[in-house]
């Protein structure tokens, strides 16, 4: 395996009084597709949110590229080159497609000629959202928006890609469509962390996986090995 690019270790948190992770030790090696599953509550997104600085751990370290950033703000995350797609999409629905992935590269100036090429990379990567660069972000259809959420996130020129919820609300054949994205996206040099709860879904596109279960890592290993285990199949996928 690659070394790793992200290395989470003993981390703890949560919300005031309430301990949502419990000691999570997890790796992303460079370049690859890992995906972190489980059940709504499990922790998935509060972990994505403490990587990314929106939530202080109160234990732990998040090691990302041999530099430590447990603690660190946000924009210092986003700087060092991990971006997060959040649940829900969080577009600005009132302003066009366009600004909305410009929004992604705001530690940039907008002078910079390495905006426009970021942005006509992701126009040819979603030919949708180059049809509705226009339009408000609030009018697409949900599998457009979610287009859009990653767009955006490409636009930081990340080193990690977060994504939490890929699937979620949308349509089998949008998210086919984003999950062949997904793996071009990563062909082309981005190493992804995928939070589903579609979890046949997620293990079909990672090489590894991670089950989180109120707060603790419950199993870990490659995707295909996952996918077989009878715990697994029988918490997650109904088989």
């Amino acid at each position: 395996m690659a070394k790793p690019l992200l290395s989470v270790a003993g981390l703890e948190a949560g919300y005031g009084d309430i301990q949502v992770l419990w000691g999570v030790d997890l790796e992303v090696a460079e370049g690859d597709i890992v995906c972190l599953v489980g059940s709504n509550g499990a922790g998935k997104t509060t972990l994505l949110k403490t990587i990314s600085g929106l939530v202080k751990p109160s234990a732990g370290s998040v090691r990302f590229a041999g530099e430590e950033l447990a603690g660190s703000g946000p924009g210092a995350i986003l700087g060092a080159g991990i971006a997060q797609v959040p649940e829900g999409r969080r577009l600005f629905r009132t302003m066009s497609v366009r600004d909305n992935l410009l929004m992604g590269a705001y530690l940039r100036k907008p002078s910079d000629p390495s905006v426009g090429e970021d942005l006509d990379r992701v126009m040819q990567m979603f030919p949708r959202l180059a049809e509705r660069a226009r339009q408000d972000a609030g009018t697409l259809s949900g599998g457009e928006q979610q287009m859009c959420a990653i767009g955006r996130g490409i636009m930081s020129r990340p080193k990690l890609l977060m994504i939490d919820e890929l699937s979620l609300g949308l349509a089998p054949r949008a998210v086919e469509l984003l999950s062949e994205s997904l793996l071009e996206i990563n062909r082309a040099g981005t190493t992804v962390l995928l939070i589903e709860q579609d979890v046949l879904t997620a293990l079909e596109i990672a090489s590894r996986g991670y089950v989180l279960d109120r707060g603790r890592v419950l199993m870990s290993g490659p995707s295909a090995v996952l996918a077989e285990a009878p715990e697994v199949r029988e918490a997650y996928i109904g088989a």
